[in-house]
């Protein structure tokens, strides 16, 4: 049986965080865009799913068509979060495969959370 190394999972400890860092400096560099209603309503984030930017066609733009064009940006937006969090979510784990026991993150219970 190999003996516990504290040294080696202190040196492990700080490469995952350095990958971690950096990955998360990536995704906030990174931009995530969706659209709705078949491109008349497009929303961009950034890697971490804040809003930078949303782009409405002047075709929707109808003083009668409020409520579907906040409809739109609203499954636009969400549709956005929901890639920049798998996009997030990948990012982890490649940052994380190499920390000893971690199997790429799957086995950490409430790691998924944590990146929501």
């Amino acid at each position: 049986m190999q003996a516990f190394d504290m040294a080696k999972l202190l040196q492990a400890t700080h490469q995952l965080q350095s990958r971690v860092k950096k990955a998360q400096q990536e995704l906030a560099r990174e931009e995530v865009s969706a659209s709705a209603g078949g491109g008349l309503v497009e929303v961009t984030t950034d890697g971490t799913g804040a809003i930078k930017k949303v782009s409405i066609d002047a075709a929707v733009v109808d003083p009668g068509e409020v409520e579907m064009l906040e409809d739109l940006i609203v499954s636009a937006f969400a549709e956005a979060q929901r890639r920049a969090r798998d996009n997030m979510e990948n990012r982890m784990r490649e940052a994380a495969g190499g920390f000893p026991g971690l199997g790429g993150l799957g086995g950490l219970p409430g790691l998924g959370n944590l990146l929501r």
